[in-house]
């Protein structure tokens, strides 16, 4: 297959990529956020959603009430 010169938006990420998205490490990625996404998984291949990571960011962010920048 030829590559493409294009840059193509990364809809899924392997989990490394995605650890590193986050800005943890595989494992920390593989104990405590992984168990909570849903993967694509074909064969041994395992995939993460871009949507997935924004999903669990979201989730998982805390909000602060009544401190100041």
């Amino acid at each position: 297959m030829k590559k493409l010169s294009a840059s193509i938006p990364r809809i899924a990420l392997t989990p490394p990529e995605a650890a590193a998205a986050l800005g943890v490490g595989p494992d920390f990625f593989d104990e405590n956020v992984a168990p909570e996404l849903r993967l694509v998984r074909r064969g041994r291949k395992r995939l993460v959603p871009v949507s997935e990571l924004e999903r669990w960011t979201a989730e998982n962010a805390e909000r602060v009430f009544g401190r100041s920048a």
